[in-house]
């Protein structure tokens, strides 16, 4: 599976902007698909996911924020984020765990495929 982000970008503080990732195949009927982000000097972290089922799953820092979302007829998978915040400046890249459960839903160890990474960054 082979996936693109697209839609990064520059923004300021309070404004929005929306991220796409391009799967090359079918991914929404198993596992989940999910958001992380990577910021500078930091380590890479969970930031929202929908599983097969279209549930969805966030992390506290961005919940009520961001929203995730996907088309499964092109096999496309989104992330909304209004209310931009500085600390939301990162690297943020698409995964998918085909076999993956719920109590690893977090765990970047837990998804076998990545995207090549989008960069937003929020200015003050």
């Amino acid at each position: 599976v082979q996936l693109v982000e697209f839609g990064g970008g520059s923004v300021q503080a309070g404004g929005s902007l929306r991220l796409s990732c391009a799967a090359s195949e079918r991914t929404f009927s198993s596992g989940a698909m999910s958001w992380f982000r990577q910021g500078p000097g930091k380590e890479r972290e969970f930031v929202a996911a929908v599983r097969y089922s279209g549930a969805t799953y966030y992390a506290d820092s961005v919940k009520g924020r961001f929203t995730i979302s996907r088309d499964k007829s092109e096999n496309t998978l989104y992330l909304q984020m209004n209310s931009l915040k500085p600390e939301d400046t990162a690297f943020y890249y698409c995964a998918y765990g085909r076999t993956l459960i719920l109590s690893t839903l977090r765990d970047v160890a837990a998804y076998a495929y990545w995207g090549q990474g989008t960069l937003v960054t929020v200015s003050s």
